[in-house]
């Protein structure tokens, strides 16, 4: 969901997924959003098309994963590169209340294959909730370059940089479906103006439009006692980009 909000403290910011996770169970909402808008097609930096929570193969641990910049080529992958304007952040409930307790956030400096990151956190919100944003006035716990995995495997791991997107999308079917969501050129703008599909393909004749694209992901992984508070062992995770 993409609401119109000022631009000097939001561009954008996306709800993927809201998930209840446990130390030894997932229970996940699901959901994708891979340029759902037209501000975000005009400006794929700010696009935030999956959050994921699971357990570490590690015990005790938790793994988040954060995407954004879909349908990246191979050739537009190895200098593709965060946005250095943006605050990207994990935001942890740990209360039940459906407001954030705890964040995570990860800013970036420089561009393309040189660029750095920087996590800070989990830390109480500077400010809570996503119409501001601010990052934590505390040192950051991992930093370094893309593409590597930082950290250690004893606290916080963090990797950032290019990846297989891993959502599968019949995005053809899709728009059989919801025609009026079709592009206006190229080749799914030819598909039929009048719905011709009351739901999508079977798994074996599904066609993944999103094969041979690549994303930018955040990867976290850290205890999950951190993130916890007072005994519960469940956990509401979405994650955001803002201005």
């Amino acid at each position: 969901m993409q609401p119109s909000l000022p631009a000097r403290k939001r561009l954008a910011a996306g709800l993927a997924v809201a998930a209840m996770a446990a130390l030894g169970t997932l229970g996940v909402v699901v959901a994708s959003d891979h340029q759902d808008s037209p501000n975000v097609e005009l400006n794929p930096l700010q696009d935030l098309t999956d959050v994921y929570a699971f357990p570490s193969p590690t015990a005790g641990r938790i793994v988040l994963v954060m995407n954004t910049r879909a349908f990246l080529t191979p050739a537009a992958t190895p200098t593709a590169s965060f946005d250095h304007n943006q605050l990207y952040q994990f935001k942890i409930d740990n209360t039940g209340d459906a407001r954030e307790d705890k964040v995570i956030q990860v800013t970036f400096s420089g561009s393309g294959a040189s660029q750095t990151v920087a996590v800070r956190g989990p830390v109480a919100p500077p400010v809570q909730g996503s119409m501001a944003n601010t990052v934590s006035t505390s040192a950051p716990v991992v930093t370094g370059a893309l593409g590597a995995s930082l950290g250690s495997a004893s606290a916080m791991q963090v990797f950032a940089g290019p990846r297989d997107d891993s959502f599968f999308l019949d995005l053809e079917q899709f728009f059989r479906i919801i025609p009026d969501r079709k592009p206006a050129t190229g080749p799914l703008s030819q598909l039929p103006n009048t719905p011709s599909a009351s739901g999508f393909r079977p798994a074996g004749q599904a066609r993944n439009y999103l094969t041979g694209y690549n994303t930018l992901s955040i990867v976290v992984e850290l205890p999950v006692a951190e993130l916890t508070a007072g005994g519960s062992t469940k956990l509401g995770i979405w994650g955001t980009i803002s201005r």
